[in-house]
């Protein structure tokens, strides 16, 4: 057997093709669009993944005030963040977040299903988050996708 004739293909910067994905968040559930759109921002979809590389797509979120959470989420659920100042600790649930900007609780529940270092900061800034059907990036042409479809 010829071992030279079965190479790993890893992606280079110069062979990454990203586009431009347009999601729909209406009627979905928060967590399962997350992990999805986490999926599409990392590039994990294409055959050419590699992990050290930035190899996803640029993905938009439209409609995040009509997302869902199953169950009593809305109140039980805490978040907690800290001003940085003694006696600082904030909390928040996500019915209050949801009410000040949906934007934000789909941008937060995203974050933190990607990676925690530099690789997932450069991730997040291809994520774009509305909270109504229309958004800015009309002239990169982008796609529309169902999220049933990827695997």
């Amino acid at each position: 057997m010829d071992t030279l004739s079965y190479k790993t293909n890893s992606a280079t910067p110069a062979t990454i093709q990203k586009e431009w994905l347009v999601v729909d968040a209406t009627d979905k559930v928060l967590g399962r669009l997350g992990s999805e759109v986490a999926k599409l921002l990392r590039g994990k979809h294409k055959p050419n993944y590699t992990p050290n590389l930035d190899c996803g797509d640029n993905v938009i979120i439209i409609n995040a005030d009509k997302v869902k959470l199953t169950g009593k989420k809305w109140d039980d659920r805490v978040f907690f963040y800290h001003s940085g100042y003694p006696g600082g600790q904030r909390e928040v649930t996500p019915a209050m977040l949801f009410a000040k900007s949906p934007e934000r609780l789909v941008e937060r529940t995203v974050r933190g299903m990607l990676p925690k270092t530099k690789l997932g900061r450069e991730l997040f800034r291809n994520l774009f988050v509305y909270a109504g059907p229309e958004h800015k990036q009309e002239a990169q042409k982008p796609r529309a996708i169902d999220l049933n479809t990827i695997k």
